[in-house]
């Protein structure tokens, strides 16, 4: 069996989401070189932070157009400023382009309630995913964030939460998947999720 990637682009949050992997009994490999992606069977995207920095981080480290060659091959999964990045295009400080599979762009939320959104929200799930297998709708997940996707189709919406708007909470395009919430800090939910995702090598 081979492992699972956890890309290090110096945007943390990764040693939660890699202990959690391991405790859910996957092999991962923490890795900033784009040649060990190529041996992998899936990718996870953590990050937080701004989207700009962190895609001129994925740019300078050769890791932009690694994990878009391999996302043709494997599943990938951005979990919140690293589902940010799997859009075309954000504009937090400044248009920059991301990773382009997942049509749409990242906004800052549109809402009356205060920003950042911080806490756990219920979760909508307008289209099936194999991500969230044995998940019932209004599960709680645990959210970081003032800026979010908007797809340009919602086929790719796999689920929504309500922050005094509809906010895209995960996407899915083919094995291309991203969460805006923190599964590693959501529970046994997001336990589920990353073992929903992790078996998708298996």
């Amino acid at each position: 069996m081979g492992y699972i990637a956890v890309v290090d682009y110096d945007v943390g949050n990764l040693m939660s989401v890699n202990n959690a992997m391991h405790y859910l009994g996957f092999e991962t490999k923490v890795t900033a070189e784009p040649e060990e992606l190529e041996r992998a069977d899936a990718m996870i995207l953590p990050g937080v932070g701004a989207f700009p920095d962190a895609a001129e981080k994925l740019v300078r480290s050769g890791m932009l157009q690694a994990l878009r060659r391999q996302a043709q091959q494997k599943p990938i999964l951005g979990i919140c400023l690293g589902m940010q990045l799997l859009f075309d295009t954000g504009v937090e400080v400044r248009e920059t382009d991301g990773l382009a599979l997942v049509p749409g762009r990242v906004e800052r939320i549109e809402t009356n309630l205060k920003l950042p959104h911080i806490g756990w929200n219920s979760l909508h799930f307008p289209n099936p995913s194999p991500l969230f297998a044995g998940l019932g709708e209004g599960c709680y997940v645990y959210f970081v964030h003032s800026f979010c996707g908007n797809t340009a189709d919602p086929k790719y919406v796999i689920a929504s939460t309500d922050y005094g708007t509809q906010v895209t909470a995960a996407v899915q395009n083919g094995t291309v998947f991203g969460t805006q919430f923190h599964p590693e800090k959501s529970g046994e939910i997001g336990m589920q999720i990353l073992r929903n995702f992790g078996g998708l090598t298996r």
